[in-house]
């Protein structure tokens, strides 16, 4: 089965897949925020999408009937604050629509919902990690230390904001990038040593073109790798997912 969007299919096909479980619904969440001089706003959304489509077929390879749900588009944006283009909404808005989609989808009949989270902020991710608790429902987010460890240096880091880790996942995505990252000078600062000193802003950390990282040294052939890893975790969490309500 090629990857399906849920969106583009018909009630009486949705009925028939359902009617073959094991089944699942893969929702995309990801926001409106600056990356960079260089990247879309909606980087994080864009590479949640090609993650769960290319997640659909390896589902199907193992016998799991996979659907791309319409994505979230927004999500928790605080540490972009001052910046245009920086769109978000309050966690407890986004907590209940993610909470209501996942309920809603489970009662459609689907056996299991998967949240692919690729925003990083800690807010947003625990808004969706409490959204996913006591539904037949995972999160798969690269922050978690289980997948941050496969990942590359940069993310490893933590100077990965438009650096050169998204900027390779976007070019690999065929998703626009405006002039030429190669002419950005690299940025040292890690966003997880900036959490953990209590800063909560993008310009309180340095970032005063909302991005850190090397995106110069961006590569297609990353972005695929790395797709490869995101992939393999979406993957992972469903399948996971489903034994343990089997």
């Amino acid at each position: 089965m090629t990857a399906r969007l849920l969106a583009d299919m018909t009630t009486d096909e949705v009925r028939e897949l359902l009617a073959r479980p094991p089944t699942a619904a893969l929702v995309p969440v990801g926001s409106v925020e600056p990356h960079g001089p260089h990247l879309p706003l909606a980087t994080d959304t864009v590479i949640g999408e090609v993650t769960a489509r290319r997640a659909c077929d390896e589902l199907a390879a193992r016998g799991i009937a996979a659907v791309v749900a319409p994505s979230v588009p927004y999500g928790v944006t605080d540490f972009a604050e001052g910046f245009a283009g920086a769109v978000g909404v309050p966690a407890d808005v986004l907590g209940a629509l993610l909470r209501a989609i996942a309920t809603r989808l489970l009662a459609d009949g689907w056996g299991h919902v998967c949240l692919v989270s690729n925003h990083l902020e800690p807010a947003h991710d625990a808004v969706v990690r409490a959204a996913a608790q006591g539904l037949r429902a995972s999160v798969a987010s690269p922050l978690t230390r289980r997948w941050a460890r496969t990942l590359t240096d940069e993310f490893k880091r933590g100077d990965c904001h438009a650096g050169r880790y998204e900027t390779s996942l976007v070019i690999a995505a065929g998703a626009r990038v405006a002039g030429d990252p190669r002419a950005l000078p690299a940025v040292g600062v890690s966003l997880s040593a900036g959490i953990r000193a209590g800063r909560t802003r993008f310009r309180e950390m340095g970032m005063d073109r909302a991005y850190t990282g090397a995106p110069a040294e961006a590569t297609r052939e990353e972005g695929e790798a790395t797709y490869e890893r995101l992939v393999e975790m979406v993957v992972t969490e469903v399948v996971e997912g489903l034994a343990r309500t089997a």
